[in-house]
């Protein structure tokens, strides 16, 4: 019997520097093998032949976490997972600017309705304490449990404290720059105002790959052409009324503050 890897899977939310640590951090781990979105797919084939040492695996996951984890936990029962928050109304602006770069045509209370929860994504969603309790109930662990803003405020002591619950050593050095360009507000209300007039409904991605290419990303070009060009636009031509109505915001932080104390108490301390 081939001997077993000591799994584990970061689970990354979106908008919580999920890509920054699959390109710059993760495969600098000394001490373990990675394997990352892009061999995603085929890890359940790649884990038999990885040996007893320490295995990480990495994927995004939003609203798709209990479903991944199940399908991952019948091929490996017992894994850690790791998994990074972010304060609840700060993530959930997040994942609504990222829709509306990407072509979303609804308000945020289309999107996110706190109230009477008929919004795109759910109340649920949100609810990290379900999330930490669905996650220890398929790998069988507790996780290791890190916050964005420690990430945010020192990186290198956020990625030091990660390795060191991996039983690893970080990188010599590490890269702390951006991958991905973030967009403005006045970029993403002129991208949002174009689409409603102009696109309407954004189309549907394909499982095929050519066939994705040929319908999504000639879009997806021209709403970056949009978003270019929005930079230069007059503010005087636009409307004041924001993207997204702070009070909305506030009432998110004020319904989840003690699901985030819940977060912090059992969060990897950041020396």
């Amino acid at each position: 019997m081939n001997p077993e890897p000591e799994i584990y899977f970061h689970v990354g939310l979106g908008k919580v520097a999920s890509t920054w640590l699959q390109k710059k951090v993760f495969p600098k781990l000394k001490g373990l093998q990675y394997f990352g979105p892009h061999r995603y797919r085929k890890v359940k084939s790649l884990l038999p032949k990885a040996g007893s040492g320490k295995v990480l695996v990495s994927r995004e996951f939003d609203r798709q976490l209990e479903e991944e984890l199940r399908d991952f936990g019948q091929h490996y029962p017992r894994f850690r997972v790791v998994v990074i928050f972010r304060r609840h109304d700060e993530w959930i602006a997040s994942q609504y600017r990222r829709y509306v770069k990407n072509g979303w045509l609804g308000t945020f209370s289309d999107f996110y309705d706190l109230e009477s929860d008929q919004g795109f994504w759910k109340r649920k969603e949100l609810d990290y304490r379900m999330k930490i309790e669905t996650i220890e109930r398929i790998s069988g662990q507790k996780p290791v449990v890190l916050i964005y803003d420690d990430l945010k405020n020192d990186p290198r002591a956020f990625v030091a404290a990660l390795a060191d619950s991996l039983g690893v050593k970080p990188p010599a050095r590490l890269f702390t720059g951006k991958v991905h360009a973030s967009y403005s507000e006045k970029q993403l209300k002129v991208l949002q105002a174009f689409c409603r007039r102009f696109i309407g409904r954004v189309p549907q991605g394909k499982s095929n790959k050519l066939l994705h290419w040929l319908t999504y990303k000639p879009y997806w070009a021209v709403n970056h052409l949009v978003l270019y060009g929005a930079s230069f636009w007059p503010v005087s031509w636009m409307s004041s009324d924001p993207l997204i109505p702070e009070g909305q915001l506030e009432a998110v932080r004020t319904h989840f503050a003690e699901d985030w104390k819940y977060i912090q108490t059992i969060s990897q301390p950041i020396d």
